[in-house]
């Protein structure tokens, strides 16, 4: 895990408008943050530099490229070593359906998010792919029927921006 950085309400701004639009070219960016171009570009190396800002992405609508059916399964593996977990991750990281995988406590060892045509796409997924798998023990699988999200993380109470006037 990376280690905390301190964060002023400026950088907070400036990771508010990238995550809302990565896009942005440094000249508008400043003008939003009330920053010279100069400087907001100083502080976008710097948080990227310190690995606050990690990359950017474009969002591609599943169902637009005919995977429609969204699925999240829940999968315990066996014996749960290292060798196992990385081994078990390595392998559904390389899945074309994998969306995300989630290692994580309580009832299942992973959350693996899928992008799927059909149900029998899915099926093919689960029985011939996860099922086959010597570690896993057992998976459960949900149809997701609708996907709310942000990625936009939120600067606590007291360093939240204070709104500039746009001229």
């Amino acid at each position: 895990m990376a280690e905390s950085v301190e964060l002023d309400s400026v950088d907070w701004w400036i990771l508010e408008e990238l995550q809302n639009d990565a896009t942005l070219p440094n000249r508008t960016l400043a003008e939003r943050v009330g920053l010279a171009p100069s400087s907001c570009l100083q502080r976008v190396r710097r948080l990227k530099d310190l690995g606050v800002i990690t990359g950017s992405h474009i969002d591609v609508d599943p169902a637009a490229t005919g995977l429609s059916l969204e699925a999240v399964v829940a999968v315990n593996v066996r014996p749960h070593t290292r060798q196992v977990v990385d081994q078990f991750r390595e392998f559904v990281m390389a899945q074309p359906e994998t969306r995300s995988v989630l290692h994580v406590s309580g009832q299942a060892d992973f959350l693996v998010h899928v992008a799927v045509a059909d149900t029998t796409h899915l099926q093919e997924f689960l029985v011939d792919k996860l099922a086959a798998r010597t570690e896993v023990r057992n998976f459960t699988s949900s149809i997701v029927l609708e996907q709310l999200h942000t990625r936009a993380l939120t600067p606590p109470k007291h360093l939240r921006p204070k709104r500039r006037r746009r001229g």
